[in-house]
């Protein structure tokens, strides 16, 4: 890892913390690389759960793009890789988190929109605001999903920011803390995820959005091809055995 990405292991939990607070955490070259490297550390480590991703600070979670860095290079359309979107250009099939510290603006809203979960400081602000300097936001296509498509719409022509209270109230955010409750609230919601049988979580990931990418009838399908091998699985047995035996169960992740 570099000093503007920072990886640590807590009881499970990855955290992945940008660390570039004198530029609010913007996503220099060296923010982006850091943040794919991290990601795949994530996914090859076996010790990890859950993945937290946040920013050093209070005052920014991410404000998008190094538009200095971006001027020099002339950027036109970024590279289908230019940012991490989780399950598009980088698979995970872990839970993420976005533990939003403060200004979740352009591709810092792109990468809380692409995790999992979100728990948001009162300061956070969330905003499409490429529309305010001319740049694109193809990333937001999944947001109607995920909001009101008025909302959606509004974010996206004004370029005015969602609060964190607003978030929550439309559903993008799951918890609104305050800032000091930030680190033990995203730490508390990614060890309950944690302590659960990984592949019923694993599988419980995938089924979510199948209604948004398929018919009905199609997402019921394959739901059932989903969840199948759960249910044959070892951990299966164990969750019922352990249950019988009023302990808790020892997961193999089988």
């Amino acid at each position: 890892m570099t000093e503007e990405v920072l990886y640590e292991l807590d009881n499970g939990v990855a955290w992945l913390t940008i660390n570039r607070p004198q530029a609010r955490n913007s996503l220099s070259k060296a923010v982006r690389d850091g943040l794919f490297e991290g990601i795949r550390r994530f996914n090859a480590d076996a010790a990890a759960k859950v993945l937290v991703l946040t920013g050093t600070g209070e005052k920014a979670f991410c404000a998008g793009g190094d538009l200095k860095e971006m001027a020099d290079n002339q950027l036109t359309v970024p590279p289908v890789d230019f940012v991490p979107q989780l399950g598009r250009n980088i698979e995970v099939d872990k839970p993420t988190i976005a533990a939003v510290n403060g200004a979740a603006l352009a591709g810092g809203f792109l990468l809380a929109q692409t995790c999992d979960l979100c728990v948001a400081s009162e300061t956070a602000t969330f905003a499409i605001s490429e529309v305010k300097i001319g740049r694109g936001s193809p990333w937001s296509a999944p947001l109607s999903w995920m909001i009101p498509a008025r909302v959606a719409m509004e974010m996206s022509l004004t370029g005015a920011p969602l609060t964190a209270r607003r978030a929550y109230e439309i559903g993008f955010v799951n918890r609104v803390v305050t800032p000091d409750q930030l680190r033990s609230a995203a730490q508390d919601l990614a060890e309950t995820i944690a302590a659960n049988a990984p592949l019923s979580v694993a599988a419980g990931k995938q089924t979510v959005r199948l209604s948004a990418e398929l018919p009905l009838a199609a997402a019921f399908d394959r739901a059932e091809e989903i969840w199948t091998p759960v249910y044959h699985s070892e951990d299966a047995q164990e969750g019922m055995r352990a249950f019988k035996e009023k302990r808790r169960p020892e997961w193999s992740g089988r």
